[in-house]
């Protein structure tokens, strides 16, 4: 019997990066100017020889586990219906973090890149999905992430895992040197009543 979490979770791993894929091709029509598939900062590049194979490899793992049950990289073999349950449930946040991540990409339209801009003033976005939250972008990344991992609880997946969330913080923290830089005080304000990846409640705008 196919695993439908395992699936599901392939699914929404594909959709993500498609998405991605979707919005370098809409964006880039649309300004006629690049998005960062080569980033500009020295610092960022580095970061993308490691992320360019993670992505690929997490990409690649759920389709392989489909496939080979008999391999190190596969899903358990058989759960119980606790452990079952979960991992349907987790499959499911998988796609939630996936529609999350487009409502995103609506609010930042053409403003949306994948590094920082460092010869261009970029647009500080504070409303809709950042109002709370400075990068849930990469916080449904993060959390998709997480997913992957509990559905399919490999070495493998579990050391991608590892490595994305370290390179998501060091990507956040990066970006908000850059606006930090750019905005002053505008952008430490917004710093002051938000969370990077956790929405903050309760401070208020000054």
């Amino acid at each position: 019997m196919r695993d439908i979490p395992l699936l599901i979770l392939a699914l929404a791993v594909s959709g993500y990066w498609a998405g991605v894929a979707r919005m370098v091709i809409r964006v880039q029509r649309k300004t006629r100017h690049g998005v960062g598939l080569v980033p500009q900062q020295s610092r960022e590049r580095l970061m993308w020889l490691v992320w360019v194979p993670l992505v690929v490899a997490w990409i690649a793992l759920p389709w392989i586990a489909l496939d080979r049950t008999d391999a190190p990289w596969a899903a358990p073999a058989s759960v119980g219906p606790v452990l079952g349950a979960l991992r349907f449930g987790v499959a499911l946040v998988a796609l939630a973090c996936l529609a999350l991540t487009w409502r995103c990409y609506a609010r930042m339209g053409e403003h949306w890149r994948m590094d920082v801009a460092v010869d261009d003033r970029s647009v500080l976005i504070t409303d809709g999905p950042f109002l709370r939250i400075r990068h849930p972008i990469y916080a449904y990344q993060a959390l998709l992430m997480v997913c992957s991992a509990v559905v399919l609880p490999t070495l493998p997946m579990i050391a991608l895992l590892v490595i994305h969330l370290a390179l998501v913080n060091a990507k956040a923290r990066n970006e908000e040197q850059h606006l930090l830089d750019t905005h002053g005080d505008a952008y430490a304000r917004y710093v002051a009543r938000t969370g990077r990846f956790v929405p903050r409640f309760g401070a208020r705008e000054t």
